[in-house]
């Protein structure tokens, strides 16, 4: 219970700058280039799992379970994250070409993907190895005081900036890096690297899996902002933003949860087997989703401009998509369940199913609709629905195979096996 009170408060702290950070940005740019900003973010996101090509799985469960070798997991990271960043850099490249370079200059795109890639993922893999070693109010600590280092940025540039987008981006940027800086400095465990090549080449099976079920799954997660930006233009997809911003605020609390739900798997992969354990979980993730995007959906009825005037012009699409932050987050959380227990390809081919879903119904959606208006966000209501169904079918009859299988044929178990040396 400490260690879940500790990933909670972690989440509480991160929500209250998380909603500084994103008034003061949402209200200092133009809707438009707010839209340009966050479609930019979302793909630095996307790229960022391309970084390391999945190297952090071994990390961390060398963290949870092999703790002596952290060290030595370490320095195999950092070698795949450089080998990995011209790949990341030719990614890049297509999307600007094919997305970004009619609104946004070549500058401002590459300050904000470096901010994810560079410096912001990073931060994340510190703070995934901290819980890895359940040390969970340290990585708690560190996601705020990186938080915090972004919000501070975000409202001096509220304060004291011109409102240009380029200036904003290097300014993200800026405290992206200082933000990593500290969480190194300050956070990561104290270990020596050492360097194991014929180690790291053991795990390429489990780092390529989950480094596809990543991409695949933030390729999803975000292709929205990129069609709604490419269908509807920079205006239209700052609203969006502005909608998925605070619908995403819903799920700081529910991904402590699946952090404590990923380990209790890992080491006891037959508790979730219960369907009434699944459905009240599942039901749990949707109440406290839609309790939240209702509370700030109250907040803004009663006082529309309380976070900006600009995103007042969102208000309007809160109460209209009070369904969406429960599907999505449960599908967030479907993928987290199977990652612990080791089905990554499943999970690939999964998540890649939902992504595809998500693209055809999200086209059809704002094929058939006036994309300045907002009657088609109620469609996405719908369309979560049908991720959610396609997801939990997939996901269960999945982990009820699996275990099935697991019953008949007895195997090797879904902990890689220990190698020489270790």
């Amino acid at each position: 219970m400490t260690a879940f009170a500790h990933l909670v408060g972690g989440s509480a702290g991160r929500l209250v700058i998380s909603l500084a950070y994103f008034v003061s940005v949402a209200n200092s740019l133009s809707v438009g280039d707010f839209g340009l900003f966050a479609t930019a973010s979302a793909t630095g996101i996307m790229l960022s799992r391309i970084a390391g090509f999945g190297f952090v799985s071994p990390l961390y469960r060398a963290a949870t379970v092999k703790r002596r070798l952290v060290g030595t997991y370490t320095a195999g990271f950092f070698a795949a994250f450089l080998l990995s960043l011209p790949v990341v850099a030719l990614a890049a490249a297509g999307f600007y070409a094919l997305v970004f370079r009619p609104d946004m200059t070549l500058a401002a795109f590459a300050a904000v993907i470096a901010a994810e890639v560079l410096f912001w993922r990073p931060l994340e893999v510190a703070c995934i190895v901290n819980n890895g070693l359940g040390r969970f109010g340290r990585a708690a600590v560190m996601v705020i005081v990186g938080t915090a280092i972004r919000a501070v940025a975000a409202v001096l540039f509220a304060l004291i900036g011109s409102g240009a987008l380029i200036e904003w981006s290097l300014a993200y940027m800026a405290a992206n890096a200082v933000a990593a800086l500290v969480a190194y400095a300050a956070f990561y465990p104290r270990i020596h690297l050492r360097f194991r090549p014929a180690l790291y080449l053991s795990r390429w099976r489990d780092s390529a899996g989950v480094a596809t079920a990543e991409i695949i799954f933030y390729l999803q997660s975000e292709l929205d902002k990129l069609l709604v930006l490419s269908i509807g233009g920079p205006v239209v997809a700052g609203l969006y933003a502005m909608l998925m911003r605070l619908i995403d605020l819903t799920a700081l609390p529910v991904r402590a949860f699946n952090t404590m739900m990923v380990q209790r798997l890992m080491r006891a992969p037959e508790w979730l087997a219960a369907w009434r354990r699944r459905w009240l979980f599942e039901g749990a993730i949707a109440a406290v989703s839609v309790a939240g995007l209702a509370a700030i959906g109250v907040l803004l009825w009663i006082a529309p401009n309380a976070l900006g005037r600009n995103v007042a012009g969102a208000a309007p699409l809160v109460a209209t998509a009070l369904m969406v932050p429960a599907f999505r987050n449960i599908v967030e959380y479907h993928s987290e369940i199977l990652y612990a227990r080791g089905r990554t390809g499943s999970r690939a081919l999964i998540l890649a199913l939902v992504g595809l879903l998500k693209a055809g119904l999200l086209v059809v959606i704002l094929g058939h609709a006036d994309a300045a208006s907002t009657a088609w966000i109620i469609g996405l209501n719908g369309l979560f629905f049908v991720l959610w169904l396609a997801s939990a079918s997939a996901t269960y009859f999945t982990l009820d195979w699996s275990r099935l299988q697991e019953r008949q044929l007895p195997g090797p178990s879904l902990t890689p096996a220990p190698q020489p040396g270790e």
